[in-house]
């Protein structure tokens, strides 16, 4: 099974996901601009095919990122993954992109039981959601996900960006503290739950926020 994995929840991101895949992954890119998803995604998608000798025909499935994120940059990716998935003919799938950070922290030595994930949401809040872990299970979304003040977060270890940025208010993974989701990650993720016979969701993004952008009222009449 080959999977394209796209997220763009905080970094413009994709990659390319095999079973037969040393870790389950072919190759990927990342950006570290939180700005410039639109620009740098279809091309990065481009030459990861490239790269790697594959088209669209060969893809199985394409997962993408729903979030939660700033409107403008998840839209980018999740259009984009819809527009893909249309023109190749390919199923669409969407997951939390939170549940990317979440199992990197499964794979991880020492993981806890229960754990929040926190990334940034701007205007001083985290987009958040807790989950649970046990056995080297994979990681269980217990709650969320939510936006909202850092200093309001259950009092457990908080991994991801959102976590470093406010690490004087929370439990903060040092190791951790700079992570953001990656389509690497949630691909990853994707195909364990399609190994484990789970379903995946669908591709319907969790702003959490409605967008900065309004349509302006009627023009006042002058008198």
């Amino acid at each position: 099974m080959l999977i394209l994995a796209i997220d763009t929840s905080a970094v413009a991101s994709a990659a390319l996901i095999s079973d037969d895949a040393m870790e389950g992954v072919v190759d990927s890119f990342a950006t570290e601009d939180t700005r410039s998803h639109a620009e740098v995604l279809v091309p990065g998608i481009e030459q990861l095919l490239a790269g790697a000798g594959v088209s669209g025909a060969d893809i199985d499935l394409i997962v993408t990122g729903v979030g939660p994120g700033p409107f403008t940059g998840l839209r980018s990716g999740i259009a984009t993954a819809r527009t893909l998935a249309f023109a190749w003919n390919k199923p669409l799938y969407g997951l939390m992109s939170l549940d990317a950070i979440a199992l990197e922290v499964a794979e991880s030595t020492g993981a806890p039981a229960e754990f929040l994930v926190a990334t940034d949401a701007r205007r001083k809040e985290v987009y958040w959601a807790r989950y649970t872990l046990l056995d080297g299970q994979l990681p269980e979304l217990a709650d969320g996900p939510h936006v909202g003040f850092a200093s309001e977060l259950p009092d457990l270890p908080v991994y991801g960006a959102g976590a470093g940025i406010y690490a004087d208010v929370v439990k903060a993974d040092e190791d951790f503290q700079d992570t953001q989701p990656s389509a690497a990650s949630l691909g990853q993720f994707a195909l364990a739950l399609l190994s484990a016979g789970r379903e995946l969701p669908d591709s319907t993004p969790l702003y959490l926020r409605e967008s900065d952008a309004q349509v302006p009222g009627p023009r006042k009449r002058a008198l």
